[in-house]
């Protein structure tokens, strides 16, 4: 976060949410409290406190595979994790094996970091 004491902005987000890629805003008050301006629409906001307050990410990369006819599976999080927990994440997989055959879509690590997000297949592989 940068701070501007002049101007009151502590971050700048801009948008992903539609091409229009708006350049948000964040300022805080006298009292503490964090006003967002520069978006054009409902979605811009609500990307943007979700940015601010609690960012996440899908979280992509791949897997160790035994017996496959690759060594390594891609995988992706079924939906956004926290951002805080990418690294948590990152280690648990690393320190994963699975077995081949696999379909895409088959749920591999359930409830990654306790945070109802699942580590799920992008690709099918079959047995070597």
């Amino acid at each position: 976060m940068k701070e501007c004491e002049d101007t009151g902005i502590i971050k700048t987000i801009r948008c992903i949410v539609c091409p229009t890629g708006c350049l948000i805003e964040v300022r805080e008050d006298i009292e503490g409290k964090n006003t967002f301006q520069g978006y054009t629409c409902k979605r811009g906001l609500e990307y943007a406190q979700q940015e601010f307050f609690e960012p996440k990410r899908i979280m992509t990369t791949t897997i160790k595979i035994d017996n496959a006819i690759h060594p390594l599976l891609p995988v992706r999080s079924n939906k956004p994790l926290l951002k805080e927990k990418l690294n948590e994440a990152f280690q648990i997989i690393a320190n994963t094996t699975i077995k081949a055959p696999v379909k895409m879509g088959d749920i591999l690590i359930k409830n990654i970091t306790n945070e109802d997000v699942n580590i799920i297949a992008s690709r099918d592989m079959e047995k070597k």
